[in-house]
């Protein structure tokens, strides 16, 4: 007994089937959260070592490539990225996809435990996180306060941040600005010369002096007391009484006598300000598994939180960018998508079908197919995202599908005058075949993308699982839900011109019907002038192809989409300080505030920078601007017209200012051009990508072309002379503590007030460490207690150091990065391979494509092997079905017919090819297969009934033009919103709606004709061998 007769007789069964699945889905859709995307980061490991006072080239030797030897074992390792810095080692580890992080991580903390005895023993312990420093903040505060500076930084560190950090799913925060109380102990030279004392020894003097100790134990039988001596600074004069020294008997010096104590503030490294007003600035990163829209809800409850409590104080946290304020617009507005598509859909179906009854059965398939997907996302722990949204907008016209062309076949058993449990049966069991054929073949494309290792892989498949289910659930209840309810109320239509309505459904049928009829006749004029046909569909093929090859057709991985967000970079000379960075930010600053495009400005002087790639550390001489237009009504300037203009003015306002610019979209974008070159030879390497540095800077679109490896901050080298200052009772140690401490301070010792430490900093007054000469006269007492000048032992030279080292897979390496501004990212690099192609690189030195650039191309290469798997696929299920290789060889014909739509539409719409362009490619595959399988089925079953294949080929094309054409209109009509939307991420939707559009389109005029030409040409060798073997 089939599956629709048991519906039929026993709808009990059905009712219960289906009411299970809504309850589940009910329950997962209340169950599942917001995101953006479904995560397709590459796993990272990320070890930073800090290593104070060495330069690029000690950190490498000594501690980077240590680690990266004990690095070369962990499992799973795609490949190492290495940067050596002033006083810092960073080493990424990007694992290959798939690999388990947590595991790799324990690994290689294993690995790097094994060789901590090898590493510098002033280093600080390596710090591993998953954090990439290619992950972006997903929020930027901006906090101010009433309370002096300085308190209103400590409660920041003390109170408030411990509060925001223990939230779910905070990652890290890092902190802008701000004023952080200091006692600086600032002492003078020439006194320091008049006792004959070292800077050093007034350093260890407080040192020692300001601390509390646990002595033990003083305890009888009975009892027992803890005995501690309590030497901390609780104030400047405990500094200040603190004893030096006693060169003579009697005559003791303290640091008063030789040095200023103020309470003041530590050295400014960064500003922030939100629209010009100065503020301690938060920049809040999640955990790699974290949901974004929940980190953010939970950070802006505690903020409230802190702001009632503190009210007193005046604390207030101004939210300066929220990326998950976009995140849920562009899930609303897919949504919205999503519920226009099902009315379109509605008013295709009335049209067609000319019946209320038969339009709601067809439309009940809708909700109960997508509340099966809402389980089994629920059930494998997936969110709303934008792809299991995009994937339910764009199904609705598939879930009808089956619907429609079971509905109409039950509709046409009707007309001839069957018993309607009779009709519904009969309807069904006819055209079963076709619609498990159209279903198979929709799911067999999707199929290989669940197995796809690559970039895009995660995001792929939620899109494709959403997809399979509900179009799986929709032939359930195509066998199911809808014969029973036609068996019910299902009633053979006799339209009366009673009303409007009714007279417009009946003119409407008979245009149909005519239309169906010159269908026909056309068919019979192309069987009889194959070949001119045939040479029709050539020449659009090759108009196509030619167009393709004008260029207007870009490619790129993603649209950033134009969210009016940029960030804006200024560089100043190497020599820069904070301060002056600051003071000639703040001018341009202002000048940026006044347009009247610019809606908020979020400034980061000198702090780490938040770009992608950058590794969380400042530099005193760059500054950043994260600027928010105002909204696309109120402006008349696209995004990226903008920042060309500005940059424009810019340079006419503040000559000589270095700016680079790049687009904020809804994605995280890398700079999309990313060139690593390596190599044996550090200095070939560096010269023959300063070459390709100047030749991609010509590239039209190329923008903010950079080096990673350029020339470092200028510095004193000081190169003692050995013997010399052996001679004086000097060490090499000795001497570098004495400049760390003049140059740099002494900050081990603390200040305790209330419950807070301190730092208390030991160095030179501001006077005596200014410039060349204060380094020479810099004066270092010997154990004989005479004073010694640098000058006397040791050669002080003006330098540049490299600011970064960089290896790549333990091979020395330079990168080069650049925007692309007004162009689309694979385009420019196809323009980059071009020039390569003409100026090979010089031998020894290997190219290797990061960022964009390379999991576009993995990408691109994953999905086109799933264009060739899919096409197998369908070719295969279709054998299966009709236990015949000619026929299914026929049905395919229509995939290239598609393809001649899909590209004309991404021309006429201006859209690029993209990841989500070729999706729509995989999916136009499935769909416009099923025109084929609708014409090839019904026609073997006619000629199975008697026909001849010409008569039976005329027939099965005018019968199944009704639900080619309805089908098709529903799917390419509820495309249309996703196709014309303009609202958030709409740039991502456009060209996938598009693509599906021209293909579906394309496809419905010419395979209508070009599959039965093909069935009838094959048919006719056929015939003819039969007769030739008969003769």
């Amino acid at each position: 007994m089939n599956i629709t007769k048991i519906s039929i007789d026993r709808p009990s069964l059905i009712i219960v089937l289906f009411s299970v699945f809504t309850l589940l889905g009910i329950i997962g859709y209340k169950n599942l959260g917001y995101e953006l995307l479904p995560d397709f980061n590459q796993p990272v490991i990320v070890i930073k070592t800090m290593y104070p006072g060495a330069e690029p080239g000690e950190v490498e030797t000594s501690v980077s490539r240590k680690i990266e030897d004990a690095l070369s074992n962990l499992e799973g390792v795609d490949y190492l990225e290495t940067k050596s810095m002033p006083n810092a080692s960073v080493i990424i580890a990007n694992l290959k996809y798939g690999t388990n992080l947590n595991n790799a991580m324990q690994d290689a903390q294993r690995y790097i435990d094994n060789i901590r005895k090898d590493l510098p023993a002033d280093i600080l312990s390596p710090v591993m996180s998953k954090v990439s420093p290619n992950d972006l903040p997903i929020m930027s505060l901006s906090a101010t306060s009433n309370l002096p500076a300085t308190e209103f930084y400590q409660k920041m560190t003390d109170n408030y941040l411990p509060r925001i950090q223990q939230l779910k799913g905070v990652a890290e925060i890092t902190l802008l600005g701000g004023e952080e109380r200091e006692i600086q102990v600032k002492v003078d030279q020439d006194k320091l010369k008049l006792y004959g004392i070292s800077l050093f020894q007034v350093a260890e003097a407080i040192n020692r002096s300001g601390i509390d100790l646990p002595a033990g134990k003083a305890q009888t039988d009975k009892e027992s007391n803890s005995v501690r001596l309590t030497g901390k600074f609780s104030s400047v004069g405990d500094i200040m009484d603190v004893q030096v020294a006693m060169p003579f008997p009697g005559t003791p010096v303290y640091v008063r006598d030789l040095a200023t104590v103020i309470d003041g503030v530590k050295e400014i490294t960064s500003v922030s300000r939100y629209n010009g007003v100065n503020g301690i600035g938060l920049l809040l990163k999640k955990q790699g598994d974290a949901n974004a829209v929940e980190v953010s809800k939970l950070v802006r409850e505690e903020l409230a939180l802190i702001e009632s409590s503190e009210s007193e104080s005046g604390v207030k946290f101004t939210v300066a960018d929220d990326s998950t304020e976009m995140t849920i617009a562009a899930v609303d507005s897919v949504i919205e998508d999503l519920i226009l598509a099902v009315i379109l859909v509605s008013l295709v179906m009335f049209l067609f079908l000319r019946s209320y009854r038969n339009s709601l059965i067809v439309l009940i398939s809708i909700p109960t197919s997508l509340v099966t997907a809402f389980a089994v996302m629920w059930l494998m722990g997936f969110t709303l995202n934008l792809m299991t949204l995009l994937a339910m907008s764009l199904i609705i016209g598939i879930l009808v599908d089956d619907a429609i062309v079971v509905i109409e076949n039950i509709q046409r058993h009707l007309e001839m005058g069957k018993e309607k449990r009779t009709a519904s049966i009969d309807g069904r069991m006819e055209i079963g075949m076709s619609a498990v054929s159209i279903t198979l073949v929709i799911v067999v494309v999707f199929l290989p993308i669940l197995f796809l290792q690559v970039f895009v892989a995660d995001m792929l498949k939620q899109f494709s699982i959403v997809v399979i289910t509900s179009t799986l659930t929709s032939l359930l209840v195509c066998f199911t839900l809808t014969p029973w309810l036609s068996s019910r109320i299902g009633k053979k239509e006799e339209l009366q011109p009673t009303n409007f309505m009714n007279r417009f459904l009946l003119w409407f049928e008979k245009q149909l019907n005519t239309f169906i009829e010159w269908y026909g006749h056309q068919l019979e004029w192309v069987f009889r002038h194959k070949l001119l046909f045939t040479g029709i569909v050539i020449l659009l093929a090759v108009l196509t192809i030619g167009i393709m090859k004008q260029g207007i057709i870009g490619k790129e991985m993603m649209s950033t989409g134009d969210q009016g967000k940029f960030r804006l970079n200024l560089e100043y000379d190497k020599t820069t300080t904070v301060q002056e960075n600051n003071i000639r930010t703040q001018r341009i600053e202002n000048f940026i505030l006044q347009q009247p495009e610019v809606a908020t400005l979020f400034s980061n002087i000198a702090g780490p920078s938040t770009g992608i790639g950058s590794l969380g550390v400042g530099s005193a001489n760059l500054s950043e601007f994260t600027i928010q237009l105002k909204p696309e009504k109120e402006r008349k300037v696209k995004t990226e017209e903008y920042m060309i203009s500005l940059r424009e003015e810019l340079k006419r306002q503040f000559p000589g200012v270095s700016s680079s610019m790049a687009v904020l979209g809804l994605l995280p974008k890398q700079a999309p051009i990313k060139i690593t070159l390596t190599g044996s030879d550090p200095d070939l390497i560096l010269e023959t990508a300063e070459d390709l540095k100047l030749a991609i800077e010509e590239i039209p679109g190329a923008d903010n072309v950079r080096l990673s490896v350029e020339a470092g901050n200028p510095e004193y080298k000081v190169i003692p002379d050995k013997d010399r200052m052996q001679r004086l009772g000097l060490t090499t140690a000795y001497v570098g503590m004495n400049l760390r401490t003049a140059f740099t301070g002494n900050e081990d010792a603390t200040l305790t007030e209330n419950g807070t430490e301190y730092p208390v900093r030991v160095w030179l007054d501001d006077f005596d460490r200014k410039n060349y000469e204060d380094v020479q006269r810099l004066s270092i007492v010997n154990p004989m207690n005479i004073p010694v000048e640098v000058s006397q032992f040791a050669q002080v030279r003006q330098d540049n150091s490299p600011s970064l080292l960089e290896r790549l897979d333990r091979q020395p390496s330079v990168t080069l990065t650049s925007e692309s501004l007004g162009r689309p990212s694979g385009t420019l690099a196809d323009d980059v391979i071009s020039y390569l192609k003409t100026r090979p690189l010089p031998d020894g030195i290997e190219l290797v494509w990061g960022a964009d650039i390379k999991t576009q191309n993995e990408s691109f290469r994953a999905l086109a092997s799933v264009l060739l798997i899919s096409f197998i696929l369908i070719y295969l299920i279709m054998v299966a079905l009709y236990d015949n290789y000619i026929y299914p060889f026929v049905a395919l014909f229509a995939i290239p017919m598609a393809a001649i739509g899909a590209f004309l539409a991404l021309n006429l719409s201006l859209n690029q090819i993209t990841l989500f362009a070729q999706l729509g490619l995989i999916m136009l595959m499935g769909l416009v297969t099923k025109n084929s399988i609708l014409i090839v089925d019904f026609t073997n079953q006619l000629k199975a009934r008697g026909k001849s294949y010409k008569e039976a080929l005329i027939i099965a094309g005018k019968e199944r033009l009704r639900p080619i054409l309805m089908t098709t209109v529903a799917m390419a009509v509820g495309m249309l919103p996703i196709a014309l939307a303009k609202g958030t991420a709409s740039e991502w939707k456009n060209g996938l709606a598009w693509v599906i559009i021209g293909g579906l389109i394309s496809s419905m005029i010419l395979t209508v004709y070009i599959v039965p030409m093909v069935y009838y040409v094959v048919d006719s060798i056929g015939e003819k061998k039969h007769n030739r073997i008969k003769k």
